[in-house]
């Protein structure tokens, strides 16, 4: 499996991944493959944390990290993590994941937030956001609500998250 920052020519096929994706998910609003486009052409956008995951040249699954703020610092999102179904519980998720984890570290981000499985998500180092004095500007359960310290060194945060204005929320 090869991971790798995501270029022009993919766009279309990574709409497709993860529309696939989140079509049998559990927990999703249907527009997943629509906030990634959207997410692109805004200013939270960081390309090199906008990764691919190909098995036989073929991409299979994609991750998005963008910026948020808590209070005056910056953050990184976790939002959209797909794989396509017939290549899940493969551990593709989860290398996509600790490589954008790496690189964030080497741009230096601290901290990570996801909203997602209580189940997957602590496997990547996420525990409740709360525990680092991380809010949600919106009600949720702690155990959903994550975040991860990318860098050992990163500073004591507390307060809100403030979302990138694509994922709606306000």
């Amino acid at each position: 499996m090869l991971i790798r920052k995501e270029e022009p020519k993919d766009y279309e096929i990574i709409y497709s991944v993860v529309k696939a994706a989140f079509d049998s998910a559990e927990h999703a609003d249907g527009n997943e493959h629509d906030l990634v486009n959207a997410l692109r052409k805004g200013e939270a956008f960081i390309p090199d944390l906008s990764l691919v995951a190909e098995t036989d040249e073929k991409i299979v699954g994609h991750v998005m990290f963008t910026k948020a703020k808590v209070s005056d610092d910056t953050v990184l999102v976790l939002a959209p993590l797909s794989v396509l179904p017939e290549y899940q519980r493969r551990g593709i998720g989860m290398s996509l994941i600790k490589e954008g984890h790496s690189i964030a570290d080497k741009l230096g981000y601290g901290y990570s937030i996801v909203l997602g499985s209580e189940k997957y998500y602590p496997k990547a180092g996420y525990v409740p956001a709360d525990h680092f004095g991380i809010k949600p500007p919106f009600e949720v359960s702690s155990e959903n609500f994550m975040a991860c310290k990318i860098r050992e060194d990163a500073a004591d945060i507390c307060g809100a998250v403030e979302y990138a204005k694509e994922f709606g929320i306000e």
